[in-house]
Parts: C-alpha cells; sequence; structure tokens
C-alpha cells in the first residue's frame, strides 16, 4: 500500500492498468518539500508534531474496516466470480454505473452493530477504527446532504453508522478515524479512474455516465463531504485515511482539502491525498518493510484473507500465528498494524475473522505492555538480511526474514518475544548496549527472576524448559 515513488511511475501504473488493488502498491508516493498553502507538517514544530502524533504512537495497533454496497454482490456479478478484491468489483467487471446504484434499495444492514464491532476491536487489542466513509464506488456510508447516493437517502436501512460508531468508540474508549476516496469515484461524473481491462484513456471510464468535469465533482461533491465528515461527528475522526490519488489530484486541488485539514489542528492524514503533500504516515500495503522507514510514522494495512471489502467465497484466512508476527514485527520497527475485517451485506463481520481477533486480543491481554507505546530494536539484524544472490520484483536484493524472536523497547526495559524457544533454555543476546540488571516472563504475575550472565558484551538468558506461549513468549530484560 506504497504509492510509486515518482508521477512517470504513477503515470506509468495508470496507462499500462498494473494496479489492481484497493490501495496503490510500490515504494511511497511523490512529495515536495513546499506548498503554497502550507499542511500542519509543514509548520509545526517537532515537540508539536510528538504531541499531535503521541496516542497514535501509543496505539500502534488499530482496525481497518471496507464495508459498503460492494458487500452485496460480494464477489460474483451476473453469476460470474469477479476477479480482484471485492470493493472493486464495479471497476473489475465494468459494471455500468446505473446497475452498480440499483444496488442500494437493496442495502438493509439491519444486523450491523456498532456496540459489536468496537468491541471485537477493543477485545482485540485495537486502539483506533478506521472505516470507508466513501470508497471509490462513491457510496457514502453517511449522512450526507451534499449527495444522495449513500446509506440514508438510498437506503431502506436510513441509518448512519459512522454516527453510531462515533457514539460507541466514545462510550468504550476508542478513536476512529475515516476513510475517503478523495480521487476516484467511480459513480460522480468527472471523477477519476483506474484502468481495467479495456477501459481507455485518458480517464478510463468504461461508461458514458461517468463523463464529466473533476473541478465540478471535487467541488460539489468531494470536498463538501469532506467537510461534512470532518464537522459533524464531533471530536472525530481523529484520522482521515485518504486514498489512489491520480494526476487529477493537482497541487492546487490537493491545497482546497488541506485547507479544511487545517482547521483541525490535531487530526493525523496519510501520505495518500496527492498534490505533493506527505502527510504524516508512510502506507505500506500487504506487506511489511525490511526495516520499517526511520524517521517517519507509519503504519502497515493488511487484510485477514485475501480481500478488503467482503468476498463470500474468499476463505484464505491468515492464522492467528501470522497475525501475531505480524503485530510484532511491525512494533519492533517502530510502525502501527491496521488490520483490515469486511462485513457482509447485513453488516456482520464474519465468524473466522472474529475468532482470529479473539485469539489475538487473549495474546495481547498477556503481552501487550511489549506493544503499546514502545519504541523499535535497538538490536536490528534479528528480523532477517537481504540476499546475496536473489532479487525481488524490482531488481533490487530480496528480504528474507528470519522468525525466531523480535524485540521492542521501554523505558528501562528491552522485550524480547521469542518465536522459536532454544532448544538448550538459554537465550543469548551477542550485543547489549545497555547494562541488563534483571529479567523475567511478561506473563509470570509473580515477575520470578530469570538467571542472567554477562557474556562479553552480551548476555545469556536462562530461560525455563517450556515456551510459555506456543506463538511468542516475551522476556522482559530490566535495564539501566
Amino acid at each position: 500500500m506504497n504509492f510509486a515513488r515518482g508521477s512517470l511511475l504513477l503515470s506509468s501504473l495508470l496507462a499500462c492498468g498494473t494496479f489492481a488493488g484497493a490501495q496503490l502498491q510500490g515504494n511511497t508516493i511523490a512529495t515536495t518539500a513546499k506548498h503554497e498553502v502550507p499542511a500542519i507538517q509543514d509548520t509545526e514544530t517537532a515537540a508539536q508534531r510528538d504531541a499531535r502524533m503521541a496516542w497514535w504512537r501509543e496505539a500502534r495497533f488499530g482496525m481497518f474496516i471496507h464495508w459498503g454496497l460492494y458487500s452485496i454482490p460480494a464477489g460474483t456479478w451476473d453469476g460470474k466470480q469477479v476477479p480482484g478484491i471485492g470493493e472493486w468489483i464495479m471497476n473489475r467487471g465494468s459494471i455500468p454505473v446505473a446497475d452498480y446504484k440499483a444496488l442500494a434499495p437493496k442495502f438493509n444492514p439491519t444486523s450491523f452493530n456498532a456496540h459489536d464491532i468496537v468491541a471485537t476491536a477493543k477485545a482485540a487489542g485495537m486502539k483506533y477504527i478506521v472505516i470507508t466513509a466513501k470508497h471509490h464506488d462513491g457510496f457514502a456510508m453517511f449522512d450526507s446532504k451534499a449527495n444522495s447516493f449513500n446509506i440514508v437517502a438510498a437506503t431502506p436501512f436510513k441509518r448512519d453508522p459512522m454516527k453510531e460508531l462515533a457514539e460507541e468508540c466514545r462510550k468504550q474508549g476508542l478513536k476512529l478515524g475515516f476513510y475517503y476516496s478523495q480521487d476516484q469515484d467511480w459513480t460522480a461524473p468527472g471523477a477519476s479512474a483506474y484502468k481495467t481491462g479495456d477501459h481507455q484513456p485518458p480517464d478510463f471510464h468504461w461508461d458514458k455516465a461517468q463523463d464529466g468535469d473533476f473541478d465540478t465533482y471535487l467541488h460539489t461533491k468531494a470536498i463538501p463531504q469532506i467537510k461534512e465528515l470532518l464537522t459533524n461527528y464531533g471530536e472525530f475522526p481523529v484520522v482521515v485515511w485518504f486514498d489512489t490519488p491520480t494526476k487529477n489530484m493537482s497541487a492546487e486541488r490537493a491545497a482546497e482539502v488541506v485547507a479544511l485539514l487545517n482547521q483541525r489542528p490535531n487530526l493525523i492524514w496519510n501520505n495518500r491525498l496527492g498534490g505533493g503533500y506527505k502527510g504524516d504516515t508512510e502506507t505500506p500495503e500487504q506487506f511489511i518493510p525490511a526495516q520499517g522507514y526511520p524517521g517517519r510514522d507509519w503504519e502497515a494495512c493488511m487484510t485477514i484473507n485475501d480481500t478488503w471489502g467482503y468476498k463470500s467465497y474468499d476463505t484464505n484466512f491468515k492464522s492467528t500465528e501470522t497475525l501475531l508476527r505480524n503485530l510484532i514485527d511491525i512494533a519492533s520497527k517502530g510502525g502501527n498494524y491496521l488490520l483490515n475485517v469486511g462485513p457482509d451485506s447485513m453488516g456482520v463481520i464474519p465468524t473466522p475473522e472474529i475468532a482470529r481477533l479473539q485469539e489475538v486480543g487473549a495474546w495481547v491481554k498477556v503481552n501487550g505492555e511489549a506493544i503499546y507505546g514502545t519504541g523499535p530494536t535497538s538490536f536490528g539484524a534479528e528480523a532477517g538480511a537481504f540476499s546475496a544472490t536473489e532479487k525481488d520484483k524490482n531488481g533490487k536484493a530480496k528480504f528474507v526474514p528470519s522468525w525466531e524472536w523480535r524485540s521492542t523497547t521501554g523505558k528501562g526495559k528491552i522485550y524480547l518475544e521469542i518465536f522459536k524457544w532454544p532448544s538448550n533454555g538459554v537465550f543469548h543476546l551477542a550485543k547489549v548496549t545497555k547494562t541488563v540488571t534483571g529479567a523475567y516472563l511478561l506473563a509470570d504475575p509473580q515477575r520470578k527472576a530469570l538467571k542472567v550472565t554477562k557474556v562479553g558484551d552480551g548476555v545469556d538468558v536462562m530461560l525455563p524448559g517450556r515456551a510459555v506461549d506456543p506463538v511468542a513468549s516475551v522476556v522482559v530484560l530490566k535495564t539501566q
């Protein structure tokens, strides 16, 4: 979920149609150092930024929710399974605007329960939620006076899920953020679209109903809806998650959005607005960067199965072990983990996803101290190494991860998340730059001391004969 580094690569992606995800794949979107309309990131001091980002850095773990009209076809159109991710079915299936809009009267997710969704996130150990207020299909999942293609005006449901989630997040102590597709909108005349199949330049539309003027779309739908999201939900959103900017999102157009964002000085927003604005966070999608993004806040967004939006036949769910390893790996590199769920057309998160979140939550309940508010590893080599012979898809040295252990850091503490329990009962660290004064297992309520022996520049920690957790056992080193 990272953007192409420069406009040439972005243009080539648009032209050749290699893009196939909910968000752009690649490295990072091109940004510029100066803007005619400065964003908060351009003017704040380092101390002000640290204060603004403090809760987000503490959180480390959030829930992404992709939910919309696309949950009705659930990956199938006219009796045929449409390849690709669920929320892209309109584009991938070249579905006419009128036919797609006809889904709205059928959308009545009466099983949606904001309390249960927030409680699920909280039980998993997640500290914030980011939900698709409007995805690329243009359907607003909130009460919008700016455009009638929304869940309140166009469906029998007549309720605003964003309002209900905001109320529950307040009650249960979670933060709430909104995803908004500011550039692509496949049902609004004049808005952008990405090339799929035989969609033709310059706009890659597949239905004449999509033709029109981008500025009209921007000024009559996108900007008014962003304003609604920023003003109608009290202290929320605390995060705005933009996506897939094209060449249409020029610096001048992006600046109009930034002027709104600047009115919320504590707001956090990502690097996907466009127009050269860097935002607050790098956004690797479906992968964990080998060494994180030193000096930058970042958030890896990933799916539990293979899709973001619900697909009835996507049952390729990741194991709880994989999800926990991802969380630990990301935290060890100084990032946040935004893990997606895709509710069905009734508003229910699939049972296999809930089951995995509950299992993740059980581990976090015991070991969360090693995740929340921690800093990255003080070691580094434990994550793996770049191959001397293998190349990745970009022709660069391939990173080969190692899955024996990871480490996070806290005040006066080093946390060792051990995946592979040493057979000889000794965990060896070759070099520790701080003085280790003691050690214990985080899962041990008595904090019984483990024997620590200094060995050269490092230490040996004597461990029990068996791991205390089948996925990751955490050893705490007290330091000074």
